[in-house]
């Protein structure tokens, strides 16, 4: 992850720009007066949170993101932009050392190693004969769609011992490699050959033997939230295999703690619907992806982590954990009580701990309840037979300290003095955890309605569960808060947080392709001329990393001292240059003499621009609705603005499909 994605994924646009103008929210986007022009009668200014972007439909006619903004507030450049950033968000701008350079390319090459074990995978599920008890299994067990099994790419593991190892053998990929992205295991076994002469004598020594990780087993990837490769999780068909469930192991990429899976998929609902649903398996996530609840994740088996709270905390403060009965159940509820967090983390299985729910809750200012499940029910289970219910239950979801004392309260016999007693000592200690002083007192007296006894006799058992409390816990470990320094050092070579802009990544490739071949600009600008469309620009890239990059590119063809790639990555800061080297791995494999590279290349800008278009245009519609509705006078401005952009909308759809007639199918 460069310094400029760390900066990006750490602030957030509308607190941003909430500092400078007065928001409010408008569906999912955002309204204020513009900053940069005198206007007092009509919000032309809109932030768009998804995207990260900002745009001006008044005088200023301009737009950008966090950086781009900050430029024109201050009339800075980008790098006093980026200094400033970055010191808000507590990223450190350094120099890159020779081995963080050689760990970046190491783990593309890693990320690419995956993604080619996908592909094979999926294949093995689809079209081959020993996958067909696997994808039956997935259609009628488990009722996914072919469109879910694509569209999450699931797959299968054949029981061979060698296939998957032979196979990316053949794509070039050492065994090293294999063997640090998990595809691969390693054992060391003992030869005892014969020599000549030495008939009785045993020469012992190791032997290093590999074989693939994965076998039999359905197979599920697992990517970052920015939607890239870190590991598989495997779930086995034959009862009788150990274990059920087998992730990749920890490495460069995969960390189980720093991961959830379908959140790549699941956060841009999850700022939509303002709430994340946490469930316990892949297939729950899956399956409740399909039925169109879409803002659902799943930790990797294990405990959740702080890590990962703070992580879906950056897209919504509402987090609802929905829980196998056995794992929120009375006994579990008790061992995550008792036992010592740092005895959990090292638990195989998922156990419900109260107390640091409350902890990451109250450090978070986050709203964490849990639904309990009905008997024998998985979430796929429940929404596959009553989707209404599924919706009922997340929304009935409780508090964490009312969902513990009513668990507990429901194996106990409350006439019984000595269990009332017990009962309060284990669920006082979770109400003085709570932060608020009002959730404090609501919760005492609803324990004390509970256990039908008066507030005042909980007060008074409180001294001394509150000095139980503040004993020093050193099994109790605390995570650093998300915005210290300490947290931006743990969080250095973590996966970029945050939301990444909309196209930021087809933005890229097309920068990616000419920074490979500058020579396209000039055809791609011919190609532009001919479809009546204006010649490629700055202003085309959302970004400002990627503008100030191809600013450079245009001077490096305007100049004959260097080749153009030199000129540019030598004009480049430290930070800058992180970005052109992702850029340039993310177009590592492009073939650029292919003829169809610059269909390639054209269809990506046309893209780009329709995407701007379409939210512009939006936009747009809904400033006429609003003028028209308060008798603005700007209505008609407006309407002639949307009559320019939907002429813009039929050029490009044009050019758009007078380019693909260009372009040769591949054989």
């Amino acid at each position: 992850m460069s310094t400029i994605d760390e900066v990006k994924a750490r602030i957030d646009i509308v607190d941003l720009i909430s500092e400078t103008v007065q928001l409010r929210r408008s569906g999912k986007n955002y309204t204020g007066f513009c900053p940069f022009h005198t206007n007092t009668r009509t919000p032309a200014f809109a932030v768009f949170q998804e995207s990260g972007t900002w745009r001006c439909f008044g005088q200023c006619n301009e737009g950008g993101d966090i950086f781009r903004f900050v430029m024109k507030k201050e009339g800075w450049d980008f790098s006093e932009a980026l200094r400033y950033l970055a010191e808000r968000a507590g990223v450190q701008l350094h120099t890159p050392t020779a081995e963080e350079q050689a760990e970046a390319e190491e783990h593309a090459v890693l990320r690419n190693l995956l993604e080619e074990a996908t592909v094979f995978y999926h294949h093995q599920l689809l079209h081959t004969s020993q996958g067909k008890v696997a994808l039956d299994y997935l259609r009628d067990k488990r009722s996914l769609s072919d469109e879910t099994i694509e569209a999450f790419g699931l797959g299968y593991a054949p029981p061979g011992w060698e296939i998957l190892l032979e196979h990316l053998k053949r794509k070039g990929y050492s065994e090293t490699e294999l063997v640090e992205a998990g595809l691969v295991s390693v054992r060391e076994e003992t030869a005892t050959p014969e020599p000549p002469g030495a008939a009785d004598a045993e020469i012992r020594h190791p032997k290093r033997h590999l074989y693939d990780r994965f076998r039999n087993r359905i197979m599920f990837p697992i990517r970052d939230e920015r939607g890239r490769m870190t590991g598989f999780g495997a779930r086995i068909l034959n009862p009788d295999d150990v274990p059920k469930f087998l992730n990749s192991p920890q490495g460069p990429l995969f960390d189980k703690g720093r991961l959830l899976y379908g959140l790549d998929r699941a956060r841009k609902v999850i700022r939509d619907m303002e709430q994340v649903v946490i469930v316990e398996g892949y297939l729950d996530v899956i399956a409740l992806h399909q039925a169109g609840f879409q803002n659902a994740v799943s930790p990797m088996g294990t405990a959740l982590t702080g890590h990962q709270l703070n992580l879906l905390k950056r897209y919504n403060p509402r987090i609802v954990l929905a829980l196998d009965p056995d794992i929120a159940g009375s006994q579990a509820t008790l061992r995550g009580l008792q036992v010592a967090r740092q005895s959990l983390e090292h638990s195989s299985d998922p156990v419900f701990d109260a107390r640091g729910l409350i902890s990451h809750e109250a450090r978070l200012q986050a709203d964490i309840r849990v639904v309990t499940l009905p008997d024998g029910q998985d979430p796929d289970e429940v929404v596959a037979g009553d989707p209404q219910l599924w919706a009922k239950l997340v929304a009935d979801a409780r508090p964490v300290v009312i969902h513990v004392m009513e668990t507990l309260a429901g194996d106990r016999n409350l006439d019984d003095p000595k269990e009332k007693t017990e009962l309060a000592n284990q669920v006082l200690p979770l109400i003085e955890d709570v932060a608020s002083p009002i959730e404090r007192d609501t919760y005492r007296q609803r324990l004390a309605r509970l256990l039908k006894v008066s507030e005042r006799a909980l007060l008074e058992m409180a001294p001394q569960t509150v000095r139980s409390r503040r004993r020093p816990q050193p099994a109790v470990r605390q995570e650093p808060l998300p915005d210290s320094p300490a947290a931006a050092s743990q969080e250095k070579k973590s996966a970029a947080l945050g939301a990444y802009a909309v196209g930021y990544g087809l933005e890229a490739h097309c920068l990616g392709v000419l920074l490979r071949r500058p020579d396209l600009l000039y055809q791609v600008d011919r190609r532009l001329q001919e479809a009546s469309l204006a010649r490629l620009t700055a202003e085309d890239f959302r970004h400002s990393d990627h503008q100030a990059i191809f600013r450079l590119l245009q001077e490096s063809m305007d100049q004959d001292m260097a080749e153009p790639l030199n000129f540019i990555m030598s004009s480049l800061n430290l930070a800058m240059m992180e970005v052109a080297d992702e850029i340039l791995v993310r177009t590592a494999k492009l073939d650029t003499g292919d003829d169809r590279v610059l269909d390639d290349l054209l269809r990506g800008i046309l893209d780009l621009r329709r995407r701007g278009l379409y939210q512009n245009l939006d936009y747009l519609r809904f400033l006429q609705e609003e003028a028209l509705t308060e008798g603005d006078l700007r209505a008609n401005q407006y309407r002639e603005m949307i009559s320019d952009y939907v002429r813009a909308k039929m050029l490009l759809d044009k050019a758009a499909g007078r380019n693909s007639n260009r372009i040769t199918p591949s054989r």
